[in-house]
């Protein structure tokens, strides 16, 4: 963008069932390739859309946090372009939807407010919505989009409770500012998309054959005539993406009772039986 080459990897499910586009935002410090790995490749198989791996700039995207001292953002990058660059060239008319992880997350709440045009919906995981004073697009018209939030209480990254990131973790990546808790996040979102209900919160049950080192609950906000907001809590999950393959131990506890990618192509009807067609 801006004369400045950008790149993604793009998997498409075998065969011609994939009218659905799945746009990945990396988190911190990673790019497509990192982030494949990273997941064991388990966004390749969300549902079976097609599924772009985009590459933010040095490692990171230019969030919708204020007080982000890292290339992208220094240098004012224009990954919202990119975004819509992307979208244009490989939508195809089709639903797109986009799911990050971390900074990645930040990139997709920043789509939501800046050009919801673009998505059907996001998805947002270990990441939140920044305090006003810590906004990058106060004011803007709200356009309600379903969203889907993940997030561990032991996050020693991104504390589940919102406020400032520790010292460390500020310094080491050169973040700021203060965000809402997780449960205020998934409130702000539900909000905006005009649901007045009250959320219900469930457990679920262990998944077979899994340690059980962590637990999950999900709160659902949903009313009639209105986009929903749901958020799984990952109790004692840390900075990580559930799943099958967890992350390095120095990120916290990786849930296994739920797994990301499953949950997005739920909540997006994005598997091949028993998808919403625009």
């Amino acid at each position: 963008m801006a004369g400045r080459p950008r790149t993604y990897t793009l998997v498409t499910p075998p065969g011609d069932d994939h009218d659905r586009l799945l746009l990945v935002f990396h988190g911190s410090t990673q790019n497509a390739g990192v982030f494949r790995s990273f997941t064991g490749t388990a966004f390749d198989h969300v549902g079976g859309a097609a599924v772009a791996y985009l590459d933010g700039f040095r490692g990171n995207w230019n969030d919708s946090r204020k007080a982000s001292r890292f290339p992208a953002r220094v240098q004012n990058i224009d990954d919202v372009a990119f975004a819509e660059a992307a979208v244009k060239q490989l939508g195809d008319g089709r639903p797109v939807y986009a799911a990050g992880f971390s900074n990645g997350g930040g990139m997709v709440i920043r789509l939501l407010h800046e050009r919801p045009d673009l998505l059907d919906g996001g998805a947002v995981i270990a990441a939140q919505q920044p305090a006003p004073d810590n906004f990058v697009l106060p004011g803007l018209p709200v356009v309600p989009k379903p969203v889907l939030l993940f997030h561990g209480t032991k996050d020693r990254i991104v504390p589940y409770g919102g406020g400032q990131m520790a010292a460390w973790a500020r310094f080491a990546f050169k973040v700021g500012g203060t965000m809402l808790s997780a449960p205020d996040t998934a409130a702000y979102f539900a909000a905006r998309n005009g649901i007045t209900a009250a959320p219900v919160t469930v457990d679920l049950p262990p998944r077979a054959g899994e340690p059980g080192r962590t637990s999950v609950s999900r709160t659902d906000y949903r009313e009639d005539g209105h986009a929903p907001v749901t958020l799984y809590t990952v109790h004692g999950g840390g900075h990580t993406i559930p799943g099958a393959t967890p992350s390095p131990r120095l990120m916290g506890r990786t849930a296994a009772d739920v797994y990301a990618t499953e949950a997005i192509a739920e909540f997006f009807a994005l598997s091949p039986s028993g998808r919403r067609r625009p």
